[in-house]
């Protein structure tokens, strides 16, 4: 019996790099969450890990697995990084409170 689906997405770290994602690994207050996970996400699969236990693994979809070693691919460690959050570019709806003078005294 088979396996399973076998991939061909193979990922390969030059030393440097498999410290820095190891380092984010035990790394608890210096990078997001996010951060970390991604680092794992790219470890497990350059370990040769199929996608899908590395999906199940992380808690993730298979998609997303795909994407983060994708963005790595392209861009190296800086395709890593938090992008900015949704609100973070929104400017507040609530009118700005501005100072009221009396005039009728």
């Amino acid at each position: 019996m088979g396996q399973g689906r076998t991939t061909s997405l193979t990922l390969r770290l030059i030393p440097a790099e498999r410290r820095t994602l190891l380092a984010w690994q035990r790394a608890t207050t210096t990078i997001s969450a996010g951060r970390a996970r991604r680092g794992r996400i790219l470890l497990l699969v350059a370990d040769g890990m199929p996608i899908s236990d590395v999906a199940a693994t992380v808690g993730i979809s298979r998609r997303h697995v795909y994407k983060w070693v994708q963005r790595f691919v392209e861009k190296g460690m800086a395709g890593l990084t938090d992008k900015p959050g949704r609100g973070s570019w929104r400017v507040s709806r609530q009118p700005a409170l501005t100072e009221r003078h009396d005039v009728s005294a």
